[in-house]
């Protein structure tokens, strides 16, 4: 540990225990902006795709011989089939994977993907599978009863419903552009080059410095080059709302990693936040006291990547 002159400034002994309880007690509650919510703009272009099959099923509105109408129209629309999932939630590239059950007292069940794809020729017991499928699952006695007065706007609460599932992957991206203001400005106050996503190619193409990776996929969130010292630096960030058993694992995780960078001259600076460690504070600690290299936004905030890599 050698981060003396971020230490004085908060009044920290240079002692693994001291830092850790303050990098704890500094945890962040949220880094959530209202655009974490709903990306808006990833639903309409979803809408943009199926907005045109969606007016076809306008017109089963209020229909009084309901069933008729809407074999009638997938006859002659073959394409509306391929909407049909998402009135109940459900994307096309996970029907596939759904088994449906069509006999309780045998419990049969088997894939329906055919269903709602157009290529597939509209044959008798194609059609009272569909059939079956419009009345099971509710949406006759919508479209009867008028409980949907335009599929499109339906259909566009739908997607922000479902859209909401990608919450998680927003955590880390909010994460990452925290981050990476604190990166671009230490970057630029001091003479250093930085590389978001930084891969191995990206890493051999623009500093020349080969990189042996544990995973072949492997990304890192940054990576920073200080041109004197002729030394890189990876960083990888994350941040947890809530705890989990997941967490456990996560640190020996990043210590492993720590560990086979190291071998090859490489500093892992792990930037984890979040108040989901609270319950996994031993798990962190025993990573902590053995990764030189672990802080929370605030310590980044305080300086401390000045005091390792410049």
């Amino acid at each position: 540990m050698r981060y003396l002159d971020t230490y004085k400034k908060l009044n920290l002994k240079d002692d693994k225990k001291e830092v850790f309880d303050y990098l704890i007690d500094t945890l962040k509650d949220s880094i959530f902006t209202w655009d974490y919510f709903v990306d808006f703009d990833k639903v309409r272009q979803n809408m943009v795709e199926v907005e045109k099959e969606l007016n076809l099923l306008n017109v089963l509105i209020g229909k009084q011989d309901l069933e008729k109408e809407f074999i009638s129209l997938v006859k002659e629309y073959p394409q509306v089939r391929k909407v049909l999932p998402i009135l109940l939630a459900l994307r096309n590239n996970k029907i596939k994977d759904i088994k449906i059950v069509d006999d309780f007292e045998e419990l049969n069940f088997e894939s329906k993907k055919s269903l709602f794809d157009p290529t597939v020729g509209l044959n008798p017991e194609l059609k009272e599978d569909l059939l079956n499928f419009f009345k099971e699952s509710g949406l006759k006695n919508i479209f009867e009863d008028k409980d949907i007065k335009n599929c499109v706007d339906y259909c566009f609460g739908v997607e922000v419903g479902m859209d909401t599932n990608a919450r998680k992957n927003r955590t880390g991206q909010s994460m990452e552009k925290i981050v990476e203001g604190m990166i671009k400005k230490f970057t630029e106050e001091n003479n250093l080059e930085y590389i978001p996503q930084a891969t191995q190619t990206k890493i051999k193409e623009k500093w020349d410095f080969e990189i042996t990776l544990d995973k072949t996929n492997r990304i890192f969130d940054f990576a920073i080059f200080n041109k004197s010292k002729k030394k890189i630096y990876v960083v990888e960030t994350n941040y947890y709302s809530g705890g989990g058993s997941k967490l456990k694992s996560t640190a020996g995780e990043y210590q492993y990693l720590a560990d086979f960078l190291s071998k090859q001259g490489i500093d892992l600076i792990w930037i984890t936040d979040g108040v989901g460690w609270i319950t996994t504070k031993k798990s962190l600690f025993e990573t902590f006291s053995k990764n030189k290299y672990l802080f929370n936004i605030e310590l980044i905030k305080q300086g401390i990547l000045k005091d390792i890599v410049v």
